[in-house]
C-alpha cells in the first residue's frame, strides 16, 4: 500500500475556517473535524511529536490516504456543518452524539379547541410542540399542572361552527364533574378556551410569572367589580401557579432565556449536562454520554454536545452559562462564566447534576468490569501527581524506633493500586547509630534500590516517603547514589495536613480531602506504618528477652541468639517444650531455662488446729 504524502496534500488546504475529512484507502470516511484554520489544524495531525496522540489518533493517520475539506465564512458555520456531517455519516473516528431514546414533547394539537397531551411523535401538522422533556416526571409535572388549573377538553370531536351549531354532540361525564367546561354544546366560546390556550404556551415556554401576573390581575378587576365567584376561582388558580412556580424556579426570575451546560470526564468517558432556563426556571434538562475516540479535549466536546442540545431543545437563547470559556467565536452567542451569584448557582446546580450521572454510570460499568476502576484509579493519580507514567508499581517506606533503639524500615508495595503483600519487605537498620530517623531512610532506600538493581528488578513509578522535607531529601540522596533519581518520581507525605512534598520544590501539594488519590496514599502510608510497628514490636521483644536470657546462669550472649534464631519469637520460647529447647541446649541449660519460666507457687502454711 502507497504511503500517503500529506505534505503535497497540505499545499492546497487553505489557511480558512472549515471542515475537512479523512479518508481511507478503500475510500471509507473515516473522521470529520473543524477547524478555525484549516491547514494548520490538519498539518498538526502530520507535524506534532507522535507520541502526543493516543493510540487511536496514531492509527488513524496511518490510515490516511486523501483528505478533503469545504471552507466556510466563519467558525460557527464549521461547527454547524461539522455536526451536521458527523450526524450524517456518523464516522468511525468520530464521537457520537445521536441518541437513541425517543423523548416525549407535548403537543398543543391544531385544531379549533385545541387538545394538549404528551407524545413521542413530532409530525408536521401545523400543531405547537413543547420539548423534548429529558425528564418524564417534569413532564407530567406540567400536565398535571395544566389539568388542574384549566379545564380543557380531552376528547376527539371535531368541534367546528358547523357541527357545534347542528347540535351533533352532547356533553359527556368530564363536563358533569367539572373537568371541561362543554365547548362542543357552546357552553364556552372558542375565545374563551384560546385565552388559556394562550396562558398555557406561556407556561410550556416557561413564562409562568407573565400568566401569574395577568392571573392576578383578573382577581383585583373581579373584586373591585364584586364578581367574588370569578375572584375565587382564579384564586385557587393562583395558588396552584405559585405553588408550581416556587418548586421549579431555582434563580432570579430577571435570568431569561439562557442555556447553561457543564461537562466532566475521564480518559475514556465524557458527560455533559444541559439546562434550559426561562425567567428562572428550568423548563429542560438532560443529561449524556460520550464515549471519546480520539482523547478529545473537554472544549470540543462541550463545542458539539451544546450545538446537539440546542437543536434538539430548540433554543434560541443568545447567552451560554459554561464552566469555561469555549474556543468558539460567534458574534451571535455570548459565553458567560460565571464567578458568583445567581448564574454562579445555575452552573453549580447543572455541575451536580453532571457529577451525579458520571459517578452512576462508572460505579454501573466498573461493577460489571473491575478492571475499569483500576484503569481509572491509576489515571487519575497520573493526572493528580503530574507523573509521566500510570503508577502501577508504587513502593512506600516508614521508619519506626523505640527510644532511639531498634531502628527498623518497612516497605510496602501496591501494584494495579492494590495491596501486593508478598513483595512487602523490613529492614534491620545496620549503619545508624541512635535515633537518626533522616539516616535510616537514607540506607533502607539505598539498600532497597541496591537489590532491585542487581538483581534487574523493574523499578516502581512512584515512591512514597512517610515524612516531610527532611525524609525526602535523604532519600533522594541515595537514589542519586545509585544514578535512578530521574527514573522514578518521588514524593514525600507530612502527616500534619497530608501535605505531598516533591524534591526541589518548596511548595507542598495539597490535594482534595475527599480524592481517590490521597486516599490510596493514606492507604499506603497507614499500611506502611502498621507492618512497620508490627515488625518493630517483635524485634524489640526479642531484645528485651536476649538482655533477660543473658541475665540467667549459663545463658550468655550466644546461647541467647542462638535461642532467638531458632524460635524465631519470644512466645515459642516461653512455650517450648524440655524436647525442643534441647535440639538448641544442653542438660543444664534446659533445667535452667524450664525452671526459670516456670511459675512459682507460693507456699501455703498449713493452719495449726490448736489455734
Amino acid at each position: 500500500m502507497s504511503s500517503f504524502d500529506h505534505k503535497t496534500a497540505l499545499t492546497a488546504i487553505p489557511h480558512k475556517p472549515g471542515v475537512y475529512q479523512y479518508w481511507d484507502a478503500d475510500g471509507k470516511l473515516m473522521y470529520i473535524g473543524k477547524a478555525k484554520d484549516l491547514r494548520n489544524r490538519v498539518g498538526s495531525y502530520f507535524n506534532s511529536d507522535k507520541n502526543q496522540f493516543n493510540g487511536k489518533t496514531r492509527v488513524l493517520v496511518s490510515k490516511i490516504r486523501k483528505i478533503t475539506f469545504t471552507i466556510v465564512d466563519t467558525e460557527i458555520d464549521a461547527w454547524l456543518l461539522e455536526n451536521s456531517l458527523i450526524k450524517k455519516h456518523q464516522p468511525k473516528f468520530n464521537i457520537n452524539l445521536k441518541d437513541d431514546k425517543t423523548y416525549p414533547w407535548i403537543i398543543v394539537k391544531n385544531e379549533n379547541y385545541p387538545r394538549i397531551y404528551w407524545t413521542r411523535k413530532v409530525i408536521k401538522d401545523g400543531s405547537t410542540y413543547f420539548g423534548p422533556y429529558g425528564s418524564i416526571g417534569m413532564m407530567h409535572t406540567i400536565l398535571d399542572l395544566i389539568k388542574e388549573t384549566y379545564t380543557l377538553r380531552t376528547c376527539s370531536l371535531p368541534l367546528n361552527d358547523k357541527n357545534i351549531a347542528e347540535g351533533k354532540f352532547k356533553v359527556c361525564l368530564e363536563y358533569q364533574i367539572g373537568n371541561c367546561k362543554g365547548p362542543c354544546q357552546a357552553y364556552q366560546t372558542e375565545s374563551d378556551y384560546d385565552k388559556n390556550i394562550g396562558e398555557i404556551k406561556e407556561i410550556l415556554n416557561g413564562k409562568i410569572g407573565n400568566v401569574i401576573r395577568d392571573v392576578k390581575g383578573i382577581i383585583k378587576n373581579a373584586s373591585e367589580e364584586l364578581n367574588f365567584e370569578l375572584a375565587h376561582q382564579y384564586s385557587r388558580r393562583l395558588q396552584v401557579l405559585e405553588k408550581y412556580q416556587s418548586k421549579s424556579t431555582v434563580v432570579n426570575s430577571a435570568i431569561t432565556n439562557v442555556d447553561v451546560v457543564s461537562i466532566a470526564s475521564d480518559e475514556r468517558y465524557a458527560f455533559v449536562n444541559y439546562l434550559k432556563v426561562m425567567n428562572g426556571t428550568i423548563i429542560q434538562t438532560q443529561t449524556i454520554e460520550v464515549k471519546k475516540q480520539l482523547d478529545e479535549s473537554d472544549d470540543e466536546i462541550l463545542t458539539l454536545a451544546l450545538l446537539d442540545f440546542r437543536t434538539k431543545f430548540n433554543s434560541t437563547s443568545r447567552e451560554i452559562i459554561v464552566p469555561f470559556e469555549p474556543a468558539l467565536e460567534d458574534e451571535s452567542l455570548r459565553f458567560t462564566v460565571p464567578k458568583l451569584g445567581e448564574k454562579k448557582k445555575l452552573l453549580e446546580l447543572s455541575q451536580k447534576n453532571v457529577l451525579f450521572f458520571k459517578k452512576e454510570k462508572l460505579n454501573q460499568y466498573e461493577k460489571l468490569n473491575p478492571d475499569l476502576r483500576t484503569d481509572r484509579i491509576l489515571a487519575t493519580m497520573q493526572k493528580d501527581l503530574r507523573l509521566t507514567q500510570l503508577p502501577q508499581h508504587i513502593e512506600c517506606f516508614d521508619n519506626s524506633n523505640f527510644q532511639g533503639k531498634y531502628p527498623v524500615s518497612a516497605i510496602v508495595v501496591f501494584k494495579d493500586a492494590k495491596p501486593s503483600k508478598k513483595d512487602y519487605r523490613h529492614f534491620n537498620v545496620k549503619t545508624v547509630e541512635g535515633p537518626n530517623d533522616f539516616a535510616t531512610m537514607e540506607e533502607a532506600v539505598f539498600r532497597r534500590y541496591r537489590r532491585m538493581l542487581d538483581e534487574d528488578q523493574s523499578l516502581p513509578q512512584l515512591i512514597i516517603i512517610d515524612g516531610g522535607k527532611g525524609q525526602l531529601s535523604s532519600a533522594v540522596k541515595s537514589l542519586k547514589l545509585l544514578g535512578i533519581e530521574n527514573k522514578v518520581t518521588i514524593i514525600g507525605i507530612a502527616k500534619r495536613l497530608e501535605e505531598l512534598f516533591y524534591p526541589g520544590d518548596s511548595y507542598p501539594l495539597y490535594l482534595d480531602k475527599k480524592s481517590e488519590t490521597l486516599k490510596v496514599i493514606q492507604q499506603l502510608r497507614d499500611e506502611a506504618h502498621r507492618f512497620g510497628i508490627t515488625f518493630h514490636r517483635k524485634k524489640r521483644d526479642q531484645g528485651t528477652l536476649k538482655t533477660e536470657l543473658e541475665q540467667i546462669d549459663g545463658i550468655g550472649k550466644t546461647t541467647a541468639d542462638k535461642l532467638l534464631t531458632h524460635f524465631k519469637s519470644v512466645k515459642k520460647i516461653k512455650e517450648a517444650t524440655e524436647k525442643e529447647l534441647s535440639e538448641v541446649l544442653n542438660k543444664k541449660q534446659v533445667a535452667t531455662l524450664l525452671e526459670y519460666f516456670t511459675p512459682q507457687v507460693p507456699e501455703v502454711q498449713a493452719e495449726n488446729p490448736n489455734h
